[in-house]
C-alpha cells in the first residue's frame, strides 16, 4: 500500500507541480532536471519510509541535553541519481508530551511531527526541540513531536567548509562606510579566493547544495518520520525552501507556517533580495536609534536619532584608529549592531556597550562584539553553506562593475548595511558551479491546504513585501502581521496575539477569515548596567 501511494504521488506531482498551465496560457513544458529530481525524491522517500529513523542518545559532538533523541536520515546527494552517492542528515526529536499545560488531568491527542527550520542558509535546527520547555510552546509540544534537523552541509550533515577551520584568517577590523578602491580590490581578491576554496574543498558535489535539494530532503525526512503529510514551520530562509516544497509537493502538505518570509519572486532570488534587505536595515537602524534617543537619560548617546547616529560614528572613528582590546574594530561594531537589527531584545545591551565605550570603558563592547574562537569552525561552516546555497540557487552578476554601480547608489541612502552585504555575497560573482534558474513558486487555489504566513511590518532581514508576495503566490494562504514591529521571527515570541493565531492553526487547523493584524509587542526596557 505504501509503495502504491508513493508511486502514485510521483506521477501526480509531475502533472500538478511541473506542467501546470500559466494563467490564460498553454501548458508549460516540464523541466527535465526538475522532473528527474521529483522522481528521485519519490524513490528516496519510499526507502526512507521503509527504513524510518532510529532515535537514540545524541552523540557528544552535538552538545545536546539527554532530553533530546537523535538519529539520521539518508538522502541522495543528487536527486536525479537516487541510486548514486548518498549523504546522512542529523535529526533531533522530543516526543509530544500529551500533557495539557492548562489542565494536568487532560490528555492531548498527538497530531504527528512538527518539523522546524530556523533559516540561514547554514543554520541548524538541532536545538529546536528544546523550545517545548518555553511556556509559549508547551501547548504545541503537547500535541506534536518537535523535530529539528541540520540541513545538508550543516553541522554533521555532509558538512561544507570553504576554508580550513584550523587556519582561518584573522578577522578584518575595518569596515569603511565609503570604501576606497584599494579596499574594494582587497575584498574582491578575498571573494575570489573564498569561491575557489569552496570549489577546491568540495569538488563536484558543491553543485548539489541548493534550496531545491533542501526541499526534496524535507520530503524524505517527512517519509522517514512516518508522516503521510508534512507539518512544517520555517523561519527566514526556511520559508523559501518551505515555499519550494509547497510548490513541488502540495499534496504532501498538512500544515505549513512561514515565519518572516523571504520574497520568492525569481527576479529577487538572491541578488535583488539582498539589495532590498540593505534598504530595510537602514529603516530598522533608524528605529533602534530613535529608541536609544527616547532613553537618553539612561545612555547619554543623544536626544534625537541623528545625535545617536553621530555618537555611533564617533565610536567607529575611534575604533578605526585604535581597536578596542586590539580585536574590536569598526567591523565588529557593525556586526554586533547589525544583530540588533534582527532582534530588538538586543537593543539594551548594545546601547549600554556603546555608551560605556564612549565614556571610557571598552569592556562591555569587547564582551558583546569581540571574537569567539571556540565558535570559529561552526561560523565558517555556516558561511560556507550560506554561500554555496545562494550562489547555486540563481544567476548573480558576474561583472564587479554591476555590483559597484548598484551598491554605490544604494549606499547613498542606505549606508548602514549595504557594503557589508556586498562583501558577504561577493563570492557569488566568481562562482564556478552551475547556477540554477529559480523555481517560480505558485500554487493555485485548492491545490495546497491553507497555510499561515507571519511577518513583522518593519522586519529588516526579510522585508515585509516578501511576506505579501508569498501570500499572493500561495493560494489559500493567510498573512498575520505584527504592526509597527521589526523582530525577525515572531512565532512563539512575546506577542500573544501572534501566538494565538499560531496555536489556532497548528492545534486546530483554524486560520483568520482574512489577513489579520496584531499590535506590536512591548518595546524592550532600557538597562543602565
Amino acid at each position: 500500500m505504501r509503495t502504491a501511494v508513493l508511486h502514485g504521488t510521483a506521477g501526480s506531482l509531475l502533472l500538478t507541480g511541473l506542467v501546470a498551465a500559466p494563467a490564460g496560457g498553454a501548458p508549460a513544458r516540464p523541466d527535465p532536471a526538475l522532473s528527474a529530481g521529483t522522481l528521485g525524491t519519490a524513490v528516496a522517500a519510499e526507502r526512507a519510509a521503509a527504513a524510518g529513523i532510529r532515535f537514540g542518545r545524541c552523540p557528544k559532538e552535538e552538545h545536546l541535553p539527554s532530553s533530546l533523541q537523535c538519529g539520521t536520515v539518508t538522502v541522495p546527494l543528487d536527486y536525479s541519481l537516487p541510486d548514486g552517492k548518498r549523504i546522512r542528515l542529523t535529526v533531533s526529536r522530543v516526543k509530544a508530551t500529551g500533557k495539557d499545560p492548562r489542565n494536568a488531568k487532560h490528555k492531548v491527542p498527538r497530531q504527528g511531527a512538527l518539523v522546524y527550520n530556523p533559516g540561514g542558509p547554514g543554520a541548524s535546527g538541532m536545538h529546536f526541540p528544546l523550545i517545548g520547555l518555553l511556556p509559549e510552546w508547551k501547548r504545541i509540544g503537547a500535541a506534536y513531536d518537535l523535530v529539528g534537523y541540520a540541513p545538508r552541509g550543516v553541522g554533521r550533515s555532509a558538512p561544507l567548509s570553504c576554508r580550513d577551520p584550523e587556519h582561518l584568517p584573522k578577522p578584518l577590523l575595518q569596515a569603511p562606510a565609503v570604501p576606497s578602491e584599494s579596499f574594494k580590490k582587497a575584498r574582491i581578491a578575498e571573494a575570489k579566493a573564498y569561491a575557489r576554496g569552496c570549489a577546491r574543498r568540495t569538488g563536484s558535489a558543491l553543485r548539489h547544495y541548493t534550496s531545491l535539494n533542501n526541499a526534496r530532503d524535507l520530503d524524505v525526512l517527512r517519509a522517514a518520520l512516518g508522516e503521510r503529510k508534512l507539518t512544517f514551520m520555517g523561519a527566514s530562509y526556511g520559508t523559501y525552501y518551505g515555499s519550494l516544497y509547497a510548490a513541488l509537493f502540495p499534496s504532501h502538505v498538512r500544515r505549513m507556517v512561514f515565519d518572516s518570509a523571504v520574497n520568492p519572486d525569481p527576479e529577487k532570488v538572491w541578488y535583488g533580495n539582498n539589495l532590498d534587505q540593505s534598504v530595510a536595515f537602514e529603516v530598522r537602524w533608524a528605529d533602534f536609534r530613535a529608541w536609544i534617543a527616547r532613553h537618553d537619560k539612561v545612555y547619554g548617546l543623544g536626544r534625537t536619532a541623528e545625535e545617536v547616529r553621530r555618537s555611533y560614528e564617533r565610536a567607529r572613528a575611534r575604533l578605526a584608529a585604535s581597536p578596542a582590546g586590539g580585536k574590536v574594530g569598526p567591523a565588529q561594531l557593525q556586526g554586533t549592531f547589525l544583530q540588533a537589527g534582527y532582534f530588538d531584545d538586543h537593543w539594551p545591551q548594545r546601547a549600554l556597550a556603546l555608551s560605556a565605550y564612549l565614556k571610557g570603558d571598552p569592556k562591555p563592547l569587547i564582551q558583546v562584539a569581540g571574537p569567539h574562537p571556540e565558535a570559529a569552525a561552526e561560523r565558517e561552516n555556516g558561511n560556507a553553506v550560506y554561500t554555496a546555497v545562494e550562489c547555486n540557487d540563481a544567476p548573480w552578476p558576474t561583472d564587479w562593475r554591476v555590483w559597484d554601480r548598484d551598491n554605490t547608489r544604494l549606499a547613498r541612502v542606505a549606508p548602514f548595511e549595504t557594503w557589508d552585504n556586498v562583501w558577504m555575497n561577493l563570492p557569488c560573482a566568481y562562482w564556478s558551479a552551475p547556477r540554477q534558474k529559480p523555481l517560480d513558486v505558485r500554487t493555485p487555489p485548492g491545490k495546497l491546504p491553507p497555510t499561515l504566513i507571519l511577518a513583522a511590518e518593519r522586519d529588516a532581514a526579510t522585508p515585509y513585501e516578501g511576506a505579501k508576495e508569498l501570500q499572493r503566490r500561495l493560494g489559500g494562504s493567510v498573512l498575520v502581521t505584527e504592526r509597527g514591529a521589526g523582530t525577525h521571527g515572531i512565532g512563539g515570541g512575546p506577542n500573544k496575539c501572534v501566538n494565538g493565531h499560531l496555536d489556532a492553526y497548528l492545534l486546530e487547523g483554524r486560520l483568520p477569515g482574512r489577513n489579520a493584524g496584531c499590535a506590536p509587542h512591548r518595546e524592550p526596557v532600557p538597562r543602565s548596567r
